[in-house]
């Protein structure tokens, strides 16, 4: 019991406290022991129990504990009712007639989607709908949008959700900040008057064309090739970091006395189940290990593990069963982002700095705002999440507003069903609209009004896997077709995931929720010691060391990712298309700063030196979200660095200020 109780105390317990109070550690256990299940998998329910509440910061006490405690025994209840009302049903019905002839005479649903639903028109069977006054507006032809207040009903949809969001009126503290990272340097000041010309420079450091390939054409023996040659690289890069020979490498499945260094892939010896330590094993390369596979014995070595990581391993395989590592060499950083002194200088005066200014004037700096979907919450098509977002990026005269995807969400119930009312447009006939149409009507219309009240702001849209109206369904991901969706100029189409310079600030971009998978999968062998122990800091450190936008391979199943509102209830997951991998990879250097939406809890950290930002959805499923606004400082060189005239870091961590604001 008191291995339970301190890994309890290590997972659950927020520094500088290193221990429960007895009677939360009391309740964590009577779970554990009640759903026989171990502190880990505890708080991966405890995190998919926080996202589902939709509360930013809500804390493990004892009331909350006794929450969790009373929502698992229903989820458990709930399970077991419906098991057993399959079971009866099973029996009741085998080998009997169905009988759906009251519904319209179609006896064996043979005509389900082809016949038109007729809908009734009365009768006493019908359900009535609620006399509610609902908080948020619904659609439709005759009233175009209407307000929240005007009195019209929702239509019950108590299949698809199964509690009445708040309303995003009714949201509480918009506006808070949550966190903020170098809280020393001032807020941007907004300018009376807009700028009259953009002062952001946005250059694409990554080839857009090579996303535009086929989805779903992907052949084996391509994927197989990029995984082999993603291992050589990594070989390449450990042994000039490290100066060793041709010889000090081998292949970890042979059986030897001599101790080598094998690089590989981790991987389980099992396609079911999570990875541990005792299903570990290391995947060789076709050149250096012909392709095969060798468990690994880690006892000797503290490090955190995920599969589809690139390590090098130091060991020996003495008796031809196992390799045992003896350590596990460090891969080389990618170099930090620099620049030419005389590109900062002319950035500097693109934005009104010159080089004997003061350029810690907040006027002066950049404000960049970033966000993710959703958009709107699960009971509506409102969009107004974005509509607040759009405003806030007006009043304070942005110059850069970042959106990331998903924009109409597959995971939305609404957009799921197809069971929506659109406002009045003359340009749309109702029975042909696509999802292009819906996007056009409800969320290309708020950016238009946004660049019109700011001609001189930049809007970045970087697409997701789950936007319906995108046709490119796999990542690595192409852009939104700007053109058919209604944007206006200032609006600029990206890939997903991208890197792109902001001035002379190299940014990089994706849309996956890679975080919350790594969570999920990392295996953590020996102590923590010399390591990050900082979740929310290890796991971009991550991405950073193995110089990729999702390292994670295999990626999470579906069934394991957090549950959407949709009547299917499965998540549409991670559709890799293994054989461009290679488009998701860091080439030159480290970004300055890397958005990484997640349904983790919001963050802004630096890691390795670079600027790593969470900023959240902006809707939750049940409520209103997050965004993060960043004030950027004009890098100011020294005399030194023009005195040398060598190219020169840009050092973002020091001259960013980032705060998480709720919306």
């Amino acid at each position: 019991m008191s291995a339970i109780i301190e890994e309890l105390n290590e997972i659950f317990a927020i520094p500088p406290i290193d221990e429960l109070p007895p009677d939360i550690s009391g309740e964590l256990q009577s779970i554990c022991r009640l759903h026989s299940i171990s502190p880990k998998e505890l708080s991966y329910k405890w995190e998919s129990y926080s996202i589902k509440m939709g509360s930013d910061q809500i804390t493990l006490d004892l009331s909350t504990a006794r929450a969790f405690k009373r929502d698992l025994q229903e989820i458990v209840e709930r399970e077991a009712r419906s098991k057993s009302h399959m079971r009866s049903t099973d029996r009741r019905g085998a080998y009997a007639t169905p009988r759906n002839a009251a519904k319209g005479g179609d006896t064996f649903g043979m005509l389900d989607g082809i016949t038109p639903v007729q809908r009734s028109t009365g009768g006493s069977n019908k359900r009535k709908a609620p006399f509610e006054t609902p908080s948020v507006p619904k659609y439709s032809k005759a009233d175009g949008m209407s307000s929240p207040s005007d009195g019209r009903s929702l239509p019950n949809r108590a299949d698809q959700i199964d509690t009445q969001s708040v309303g995003f009126i009714e949201r509480q503290n918009p506006g808070q900040i949550i966190e903020t990272l170098n809280g020393h340097l001032e807020v941007h000041e907004p300018p009376i008057a807009p700028h009259p010309e953009s002062r952001v420079k946005l250059t694409a450091n990554t080839d857009l064309k090579k996303f535009r390939y086929r989805p779903m054409a992907m052949h084996l023996s391509e994927a197989s090739e990029v995984l082999d040659d993603r291992i050589d690289e990594f070989q390449a890069l450990v042994q000039s970091h490290h100066g060793l020979e041709d010889s000090a490498f081998g292949n970890a499945a042979a059986k030897g006395t001599n101790q080598i260094v094998a690089v590989g892939r981790i991987a389980s010896d099992s396609s079911e189940g999570k990875l541990n330590s005792a299903s570990m094993v290391l995947e060789m390369s076709r050149r250096t290990g012909a392709g095969l596979r060798i468990p690994l014995k880690l006892e000797a070595i503290s490090y955190e593990f995920f599969p589809g990581q690139i390590v090098a391993a130091r060991g020996i395989n003495a008796s031809g069963d196992y390799f045992s590592v003896d350590e596990i060499l460090n891969i080389p950083l990618l170099n930090t982002a620099a620049s030419q002194l005389s590109t900062i200088d002319s950035l500097n005066e693109r934005l009104g700095v010159t080089e004997e200014e003061d350029h810690s004037i907040p006027s002066k700096a950049l404000n960049v705002i970033t966000s993710s979907g959703p958009y709107t919450a699960d009971d509506n098509l409102a969009f107004e999440p974005l509509n607040a977002l759009c405003q806030k990026a007006e009043v304070s005269c942005a110059d850069m507003l970042i959106l990331i995807g998903p924009f109409l969400d597959a995971e939305h119930p609404l957009l799921a069903s197809g069971d929506f009312d659109l406002p009045d447009d003359p340009s749309i006939e109702p029975d042909r609209a696509t999802m292009v149409d819906v996007f056009r009507l409800l969320i290309a219309k708020q950016l238009q009004a946004l660049a019109k009240a700011i001609p001189s702001i930049t809007i970045v849209c970087i697409p997701s896997t789950r936007d319906v109206m995108n046709k490119h369904v796999s990542w690595p991901q192409d852009n939104l077709p700007g053109k058919k969706l209604g944007l206006p100029k200032q609006a600029k189409m990206v890939s997903n995931p991208v890197t792109v310079s902001i001035n002379e600030i190299v940014v990089g971009i994706s849309a996956q929720d890679v975080l919350y998978e790594l969570r999920r999968e990392e295996v953590v062998v020996g102590n923590r010691q010399g390591r990050e122990g900082n979740l929310l800091a290890r796991l971009p450190r991550h991405l950073i060391e193995q110089r990729h936008f999702f390292p994670l391979y295999p990626p999470v199943e579906r069934t394991l990712l957090p549950k959407p509102g949709t009547e299917e209830g499965i998540a549409v997951g991670m559709p890799l298309d293994v054989s461009y991998l290679k488009l998701g990879e860091w080439l030159d250097a480290r970004p300055d700063m890397l958005i990484q939406p997640s349904a983790l809890p919001q963050f802004a950290k630096v890691v390795e030196n670079v600027l790593v930002v969470n900023p959240g959805p902006l809707s939750k499923r049940k409520g209103a979200g997050t965004f993060a606004q960043m004030t950027m400082y004009p890098r100011k060189l020294t005399e030194q660095e023009r005195r040398e005239g060598k190219p020169v870091a840009n050092k973002l961590f020091e001259r960013a200020r980032v705060d998480v604001v709720r919306i």
